[in-house]
């Protein structure tokens, strides 16, 4: 029985790795010629901070992982704020 939790705790890492390709792709994909990009951007990385809530939860760390599920959210409305209130041209 102790055999399988490295097993799956192996397999939520690919899993984790995967989405974090994805995201990855997913940023590089959209190019800078669509208005409000910013937005879209913060939400593709919104899978990536799921992906590492799943890895840390899943290498024992519910501590930290509870802390990022508390402050990402934040940190990414900050992020939205500072662009839609910004001095920059739109």
């Amino acid at each position: 029985m102790t055999d399988i939790i490295p097993l799956i705790q192996s397999a939520i890492l690919l899993i984790a790795a995967f989405l974090v390709l994805l995201t990855a792709y997913g940023i590089l994909r959209y190019g800078d010629n669509i208005e409000n990009i910013i937005y879209a951007r913060i939400h593709i990385l919104g899978v990536a901070d799921i992906a590492l809530i799943i890895v840390l939860f899943a290498l024992n760390e519910p501590l930290m992982a509870g802390a990022y599920f508390i402050l990402a959210p934040f940190a990414a409305h900050a992020v939205a704020n500072g662009y839609f209130y910004g001095e920059e041209e739109k």
